[in-house]
């Protein structure tokens, strides 16, 4: 039997507008920016984590959590 972690990030493809905000997600087009936070945390240890999280809403009204990582780069989508 596999455990699997369950709202574990996967990597997404993540087109940027001007400000760096997400632009499209997989080709589709982002309507809507509903939040923007950045989390920092284990900065105490060798392995920081730096996180600027977007929620944002699809042009076919699906809603995701975006982020990029801030230490290693690229994009990744997060579901709960």
């Amino acid at each position: 039997m596999s455990v699997r972690r369950l709202g574990a990030p996967h990597p997404a493809a993540v087109r940027r507008s001007h400000d760096g905000s997400p632009a499209a997600l997989a080709g589709r087009p982002v309507e809507a920016v509903l939040e923007e936070w950045v989390v920092e945390d284990r900065w105490w240890t060798g392995r920081p984590l730096r996180r600027r999280y977007f929620e944002v809403v699809l042009e076919d009204g699906r809603n995701a959590v975006l982020f990029r990582d801030l230490v290693a780069g690229g994009w990744f989508e997060q579901r709960a």
